[in-house]
């Protein structure tokens, strides 16, 4: 399973509520090179590396994905534990950006995408102004990013509205153990 939207739209938020509440859903861990934020922990939220040794992972093919996301920080998705996790039969999800969705597709095709929406764009930018992680100029670097990432909805294979993170992470979950065979209209 993978998990893309917007920025702000709750992409962690949700990722957490099922890292809690669906302990047999193993969930994979990014690689950044952005600053950790409050509250987030080395390894359990992201694995913060600095520019060389994200360099390094791409260079000998360690990510399953990577890119660079609002022109600034580098993220990038560790391939060994994804395929360790296939390899046991335990469900896993990715919860990674467009560009890292669109790079997992054309290497794991299998994968079923989710893209998780805002219920509205006004609530997306008052949930990225809330959380006050970042400049005005990033602000409006990532609302940039937000249009182009909510135009390609149609891309995925279904799509959830996080107007409550419990009902859409549950949602999920239910996708992750009965996926629909097609797209959601």
């Amino acid at each position: 399973m993978v998990l893309a939207g917007p920025t702000a739209v709750g992409k962690g938020t949700v990722a957490a509520y099922v890292r809690e509440h669906h302990p047999e859903i193993w969930l994979s861990v990014s690689a950044t090179t952005r600053r950790p934020r409050p509250g987030e922990v080395h390894g359990e939220h992201y694995f913060f590396v600095d520019d060389d040794e994200f360099a390094r992972l791409e260079h000998e093919g360690e990510l399953l994905e990577s890119a660079v996301v609002h022109g600034r920080a580098s993220y990038g998705t560790p391939r060994a534990p994804v395929l360790r996790a296939l390899a046991q039969g335990r469900p896993a999800m990715l919860e990674i950006d467009l560009q890292g969705a669109r790079q997992v597709r054309a290497s794991l095709p299998d994968a079923y995408f989710v893209f998780l929406a805002p219920p509205s764009w006004e609530e997306l930018v008052h949930r990225l102004v809330g959380r006050g992680t970042e400049t005005p100029q990033e602000r409006e670097a990532r609302l940039a990013t937000a249009r182009t990432e909510l135009a390609a909805a149609d891309e995925f294979d279904a799509t959830i509205v996080n107007d409550d993170v419990a009902r859409a992470a549950e949602e999920l979950v239910s996708l992750m153990v009965d996926p629909h065979p097609a797209k959601d209209s």
